[in-house]
């Protein structure tokens, strides 16, 4: 199970480093977009798009439709809150550990500072 999630979360962070990719994903945040529409914002050649929406899509952070001619791209937010709650595992140590620091800090005797 363990090596099933690190893989399902590096397809998700390899797909997410890409600057482009993180780009189309925020474009898609606003809601479904065609494959031009996404494109547009970048002086990028479409197989190249389509090379972006494609990783974006195997890592499962988008999904696509046909709508007539077009294919039309949305997110698929729970692979989002997959990232989410993994982060949350990190921001609940790191808020322990500051915790414990301030707290530490806080008996330090103010005159041991001379």
């Amino acid at each position: 199970m363990a090596s099933v999630m690190n893989s399902s979360m590096d397809s998700l962070f390899a797909a997410l480093a890409d600057p482009t990719r993180r780009a189309i994903v925020d474009q898609l945040r606003k809601g479904e977009a065609s494959a031009g529409d996404l494109a547009r914002p970048f002086a990028l050649s479409q197989p190249a798009v389509s090379r972006h929406l494609r990783t974006l899509r195997e890592a499962g952070l988008i999904d696509t439709r046909r709508a007539g001619t077009k294919r039309m791209f949305r997110l698929k937010p729970h692979r989002l809150s997959e990232l989410d709650a993994w982060l949350d595992k990190f921001r609940a140590i790191m808020e322990a550990n500051y915790s414990r620091l301030d707290t530490l800090l806080a008996q330090e005797d103010p005159k041991d500072d001379t």
